[in-house]
């Protein structure tokens, strides 16, 4: 049951994250006309993202870690860039309204904001 309520708290805060990134990013967008629809779009791509960094990213990480320690973990903004990137694409081939407009700014942007907000609701929201 713990788990269950850490994996909604975890989608719910990414899902505020993402829309708080729609509000302040101008390249990416929610095309959504309704309150209800905007949710379950902001959920759905939470969804996607989670599921998007849990497998491509160790795969990465491994794969690519010389060019980790090479530039420090700087090619860790490049690497959440695109896979932010690849969210909005897939967003858009299930039919979901978010888009991300480019690498750069708005994706880098995008993945170093939502990353950013999660951290600090998952401090705020960690608490007993």
């Amino acid at each position: 049951m713990d788990f269950l309520k850490g994996l909604l708290v975890r989608i719910g805060s990414t899902a505020l994250a993402f829309w708080l990134a729609t509000l302040i990013i101008p390249g990416i967008t929610l095309g959504t006309e309704s309150i209800g629809e905007a949710v379950l779009t902001l959920v759905l791509v939470a969804v996607i993202f989670g599921v998007v960094n849990a497998v491509l990213q160790p795969i990465i990480k491994v794969v690519g870690c010389g060019l980790y320690l090479l530039t420090l973990g700087l090619i860790a903004l490049v690497v959440n860039g695109l896979l932010f990137l690849l969210t909005s694409w897939i967003s858009g081939q299930v039919g979901l309204p978010f888009h991300v407009d480019g690498f750069w700014p708005d994706a880098v942007l995008g993945a170093l904001f939502v990353g950013v907000v999660t951290w600090l609701l998952g401090l705020v929201m960690d608490r007993d």
